[in-house]
């Protein structure tokens, strides 16, 4: 459940930001707002709810899905595809993540 409720955070929190973005950079409505603090509210529920002893720890791990899903976001809603260091770095933040999170304690 752990990775799903990382996906849950990190689709929340990159939402979330993003509303704020569109508000201050892109000078739309202050009204974006709303939905942006709904969504990092379901982000910080989210991240409570992933299965570790210290939050430190699941944050961490939490970083490296952020990065490769904030990759995504870049494509899917900004129209920028990604490039191969991109990627590249996304793999190697994942793999991080993975240790911190599936290590034997």
């Amino acid at each position: 459940m752990s990775f799903f409720y990382f996906l849950v955070a990190g689709c929340c929190e990159i939402a979330g930001c993003w509303c704020f973005w569109v508000w201050l950079r892109l000078g739309r409505s202050a009204l974006w707002m709303e939905p942006g603090l709904v969504s990092l509210a379901i982000f910080a529920m989210a991240l409570a709810r992933v299965d570790s002893a210290l939050a430190g720890r699941a944050f961490a791990a939490y970083g490296g899905v952020y990065i490769a899903l904030s990759l995504f976001w870049l494509w899917a809603v900004e129209g920028a595809r990604p490039d191969a260091y991109d990627l590249a770095g996304a793999c190697l933040c994942l793999l991080g993540a993975g240790l911190i999170a599936l290590a034997p304690r």
